[in-house]
């Protein structure tokens, strides 16, 4: 509350001139310099010094009740006695007491060109932390044109509140005038522009702003993990390998699903066994959960690296997971273009016990199995079995007649 108490101080400021400015003013000149400095009645003046001793003091209970019990009457007396009860109650952290006595005194228009500035900006930050983000828009626009600054916490308070309202456009406004009026850079202005951008589709905008950022912010993790993330969604597949691989390196990417992704890509732009082992690396490390999702994606690149052995491995430990009929059938195909024919028929038999749609497609594979290991009975069963379902009958048909020559061949009799 270390602000609000200075708010309180400057109050008394403003109540120890004793005569009202009578200058004039150049009409070109800011409405804050136009501003007429007054002095409060003496009735409301000795209750306001009071209850700031009082205050001084450390009893700000005291200094309320004080205050309270002043009948302003001219508007200013009212501002000034307004302006003040709403700094002891914001920090009493009464705030809702509080908005309604700074949005009191700042309505009235009359106070001192600092303290109604103040009383402007203060009413506006109250109604952003109250989530009344349009009326603290409106109070933070009078501040800019009662005081015509260019100041950065202002913009960026109004940028953050146009987002809360889902004005993108003037969010991103107010943040560009935050940046460029800041003494030094801020990750909250971009943040703010980012989030604009991916709001409004404009995906490769936001990705303009994030490679200002990670130059901006080299150490700021989150800024590379969204440059990477949205090279991947504007389909720069290679930058987006090359940007999260430099996020990987860096430390920046601890969460499994973006080490998945990186996984992926590399599997597919940089060689699909690196990938594999990279992920099967951070699954055992425990980086990665170990789950069915995570288990097929790197059965498929281990697939895809032509290590069928270990493709098998991992489709086998998915299917178990929920007994996916499907995921055991993969598993037996793997083991059996790798000639592990027997223990594809393992794979094949979950298959079918597991409930797949067509059982069929099982038993057109553990006839080949069958037959691979010459047991040429077995596969002719399970050929049979195949041509009863429709969508492997033709094919069995027409294999059945390749197994019955094959045991004729080798003197088995069927």
């Amino acid at each position: 509350m270390a602000k609000l108490n200075k708010f309180a101080a400057a109050i008394m400021l403003s109540f120890g001139a004793l005569t009202v400015a009578t200058s004039a003013v150049a009409a070109d000149k800011c409405p804050i310099e136009k501003r007429k400095n007054q002095a409060v009645g003496q009735s409301v003046g000795k209750k306001i010094q009071r209850s700031y001793k009082a205050y001084t003091e450390g009893n700000i209970d005291d200094a309320l009740a004080t205050l309270l019990e002043a009948s302003p009457k001219k508007d200013f007396d009212k501002a000034s006695v307004a302006r003040m009860l709403g700094n002891f109650y914001a920090e009493k952290n009464q705030l809702d007491k509080a908005f309604t006595q700074l949005k009191q005194a700042a309505d009235l228009d009359v106070l001192g060109g600092t303290e109604h500035a103040d009383t402007l900006k203060l009413v506006g930050i109250l109604a952003v932390q109250s989530e009344k983000f349009k009326v603290g828009i409106s109070y933070f626009k009078k501040w800019l044109d009662f005081t015509c600054k260019q100041d950065e916490d202002v913009y960026r308070l109004l940028a953050v509140s146009y987002s809360q309202v889902k004005d993108w456009d003037n969010a991103i406004k107010y943040a560009d005038l935050a940046i460029k009026h800041a003494k030094k850079p801020k990750k909250d202005f971009y943040n703010v522009k980012v989030n604009a951008y991916y709001n409004k589709k404009e995906l490769k905008n936001a990705v303009k702003v994030l490679e200002t950022a990670v130059e901006l912010f080299p150490g700021e993790g989150s800024f590379w993990r969204q440059l990477s993330q949205f090279y991947l969604a504007t389909e720069q597949y290679k930058k987006a390998l090359y940007t999260y691989d430099l996020t990987y390196k860096a430390g920046f990417l601890t969460a499994g699903s973006g080490i998945t992704r990186l996984a992926q890509l590399q599997a597919r732009y940089g060689g699909p066994y690196h990938g594999a082992k990279l992920l099967e690396k951070h699954i055992k490390a425990g980086d990665v959960k170990k789950d069915k999702s995570s288990l097929r994606v790197v059965a498929g690149l281990f697939q895809n690296a032509k290590d069928m052995k270990k493709a098998a491995d991992y489709f086998g430990e998915a299917a178990a997971i929920d007994n996916d009929a499907k995921l055991y059938l993969k598993q037996g195909r793997m083991l059996s273009s790798v000639q592990r024919y027997s223990q594809s028929i393992k794979a094949y038999d979950n298959a079918i016990k597991a409930g797949l749609k067509n059982p069929g497609e099982a038993y057109y594979e553990l006839s080949l199995s069958y037959l691979n290991l010459k047991q040429y009975k077995s596969s002719l069963k399970n050929i049979l079995l195949a041509k009863k379902d429709k969508k492997t009958k033709k094919h069995a048909t027409s294999f059945e007649k390749y197994i019955r020559e094959k045991a004729r061949i080798n003197k088995v009799k069927l």
